[in-house]
């Protein structure tokens, strides 16, 4: 049965560190089991500040960088290199300072890619790669270590807004149009495919993201509160800061 662990730190820089400390350690306990690791990776400040902090972690020289696939949890459909894309970000904060094997950085395509601005066309390219990337026979879907994402404030995350079509999509990438946060047009990795994940890691900072936060670990609905239905098949983390963990009753901190 998959656990739910709820950890709260004092602020949004501690936050980070953890976060950035826990990854390493991860994806080395990955690579000791199956020689190989493999994360998605999400967007936004939060998911900056970790990136940033496993640059300056010691412990990240243990880590084989050759030896790992980096997937993305969703995109802003901008041209390549925009800097509002969650990859141009990625890069600058971390994976440019990586040894890192460029066809196993798998980015979500880009609005001036080989399909143009056919979003639905981009988010189908995506879903073939990672077809191509599962076990032969076994899956649409390679194996996903940890799947980490930041939760918005009206409780979205990757590209899952409520009650908004993307969330019932039952396919494993899926095109977003007329998204109600800016850009309007984004790729996103659907909840089932979020709910592949070995680990899904929740991460949220600030007191505008306490509403939602207390809202999915008190059970709302994944349809009104999309972070309520990201969930992994072994463990579910959520990493708060004290002002995003107001609303978290003190007994959820050490659910199980």
């Amino acid at each position: 049965m998959s656990e739910t662990v709820v950890v709260v730190v004092p602020d949004a820089d501690i936050l980070a560190s953890a976060v950035a400390a826990r990854l390493v350690v991860r994806i080395i306990d990955a690579q000791a089991e199956r020689g190989w690791a493999s994360i998605v990776l999400t967007g936004g400040r939060v998911a900056a500040k970790v990136l940033r902090a496993v640059k300056e972690l010691p412990a990240s020289d243990a880590v084989d960088w050759s030896r790992i696939d980096l997937w993305w949890g969703d995109e802003r459909f901008l041209p390549a290199g925009h800097p509002d894309r969650n990859e141009t970000q990625a890069r600058a904060a971390l994976l440019d300072a990586l040894a890192l094997d460029p066809a196993h950085v798998h980015a979500m395509p880009a609005s001036d890619g080989p399909d143009g601005d056919d979003a639905k066309a981009a988010a189908a390219r995506y879903a073939h790669e990672l077809a191509a990337a599962a076990k032969p026979g076994s899956s649409e879907l390679p194996h996903f270590d940890v799947l980490m994402l930041g939760v918005g404030e009206d409780g979205h995350v990757a590209s899952l807004f409520p009650e908004h079509p993307g969330v019932y999509e039952t396919g494993t990438v899926a095109a977003v149009h007329n998204s109600p946060k800016p850009p309007p047009t984004r790729i996103t990795l659907t909840m089932p495919t979020i709910q592949t994940a070995e680990e899904v890691w929740l991460i949220a900072a600030g007191k505008d993201k306490a509403a939602a936060a207390g809202m999915a670990i008190g059970g709302a609905g994944p349809k009104q509160v999309p972070a309520a239905g990201a969930v992994g098949t072994e463990r579910t983390l959520w990493l708060l800061d004290r002002t995003a963990a107001a609303n978290v009753p003190p007994q959820a901190r050490s659910l199980r």
